[in-house]
């Protein structure tokens, strides 16, 4: 898929340092000329971008603009999946920091706003991600709010994205440009797409368009919000804000959604839906996940473990991943003959995670996507938890897909969907990919 390239759709420019000299000598840099704001001349603080770093640094830590630093980043003591034992209790120890951030690793927040003066002198990023073997390719910009969902149907040359503005994207892959806007009448929770549906969550309905022959549904029967969307065993289901699932089987061609008993448990909202091994699994604002008999649509296990929202399930190989407000990856496993999931292994991050997602490196290793509250998703490497990199954003990042090819994708709060690959991706990145891995 040739997506149009950064460069060409945001022309990022840095400002350059103003050249307005002045004896440096025992004198204080000025913090509002760091910030590019400044309007006084003469002005009675330096402005000489020759001063040591270390004046910088305590002068940025003086100005109202800069913002704070990224955490450091956190890397595993041991694989969470490489043994019976691991499986077998929860570890309550967090992953150590084998590798401490560095300066380098860190987003200058000057360069953000573009008013670094420092240039190839500036000891921060210039870069919105630090890693190997994977880059950006486009920003795409539109939306007046957070991108809530993203869907690359399979065989399409259109990229979907959904808002909180209210509307939907079509989006040309071969030009980056926006073809089309559609405005759905309320704020868009979710996104998934299955064949040749696109379904979108919306309060108090789900919408679902036929790509190859133009039709259109409207479904009723959620109530509130519909934050969570997945399609199984020819059945559409749909968590909605007051805690229940919402399900509808496949009909006839006049009626193609028809509803099913719907599935109820939670005690809040479900906010995150995934699909595997015949289970449905819901995570809930009630910090619990449950697990559902695809054949039957029984709850047939409660998981408890998080202490806050669980944000994000992830199915890789025969583990469920989960991912919470509380700070935690958690990772579940047979740990019974009966079949009952039990935590295995805890990764520990320093902010809250909204989001996961599945990819595949040019080696075919899994990697995980986990969207952060620091603006920032962190790339891991399967199952070691090893850090394969980061990507910075200005707003944090709520929504993540991937696709076939070496496609991934990353939606933000300020309304930006960037597109991303690996390097030399593999010719059939679906066919290695463990499934399920969160693709349509």
């Amino acid at each position: 898929m040739a997506i149009k390239t950064a460069r060409s759709t945001v022309g990022w420019q840095q400002n350059s340092a103003a050249h307005y000299k002045a004896p440096t000598s025992r004198r204080r840099v000025c913090t509002f000329w760091l910030a590019g704001k400044c309007n006084r001349n003469p002005c009675r603080f330096s402005h000489d971008a020759s001063l040591p770093g270390n004046v910088y640094h305590r002068a940025a830590k003086q100005s109202s603009h800069m913002a704070e630093d990224f955490p450091g980043r956190k890397g595993p003591e041991s694989s969470p999946v490489n043994s019976a034992s691991s499986t077998s209790g929860e570890r309550s120890e967090s992953s150590t920091n084998k590798n401490p951030l560095k300066p380098q690793e860190k987003l200058c927040n000057f360069w953000i706003t573009g008013n670094c003066v420092k240039g190839d002198a500036c000891p921060f990023l210039h870069s919105w991600f630090h890693g190997v073997d994977f880059a950006m390719l486009a920003k795409l910009e539109g939306h007046k709010k957070g991108v809530s969902g993203i869907a690359l149907p399979s065989g399409s040359t259109k990229l979907y994205s959904g808002s909180k503005d209210g509307t939907a994207r079509i989006w040309d892959c071969h030009t980056g440009q926006c073809d089309q806007v559609i405005n759905l009448g309320g704020e868009v929770g979710c996104f998934t797409c299955e064949g040749p549906w696109v379904f979108v969550g919306l309060p108090n309905t789900v919408k679902a368009y036929n790509i190859q022959n133009g039709a259109s549904y409207n479904i009723s029967g959620p109530v509130g919000q519909v934050h969570a969307l997945e399609v199984a065993n020819d059945m559409l289901f749909a968590g909605a804000q007051d805690g229940t699932i919402l399900v509808w089987k496949g009909g006839s061609e006049a009626d193609p959604f028809q509803m099913a008993a719907p599935l109820r448990g939670h005690t809040k909202g479900v906010v995150s839906l995934t699909v595997g091994r015949d289970r449905l699994y819901s995570g809930s604002i009630d910090q619990t996940i449950r697990v559902w008999d695809l054949h039957t649509l029984e709850c047939v296990q409660e998981l408890v473990g998080h202490t806050d929202v669980v944000m994000s399930l992830l199915c890789w190989d025969q583990y469920l991943i989960s991912c919470s407000l509380d700070k935690t990856i958690k990772v579940w496993g047979v740990a019974t003959e009966g079949g009952s999931l039990e935590v295995g292994f805890t990764h520990h991050e320093d902010h809250g995670i909204l989001a996961l997602s599945g990819t595949i490196d040019t080696g075919g290793k899994p990697v995980l996507l986990c969207a952060c509250l620091d603006n920032t998703v962190r790339l891991y490497e399967l199952p070691s938890f090893t850090e394969r990199g980061k990507i910075f954003s200005r707003r944090e990042v709520r929504t993540l897909q991937t696709a076939p090819g070496g496609l991934f994708f990353t939606g933000d709060a300020a309304g930006t969907l960037t597109v991303w690959n690996w390097l030399d991706s593999p010719k059939s990145q679906k066919e290695q990919l463990p499934q399920p891995m969160d693709s349509c």
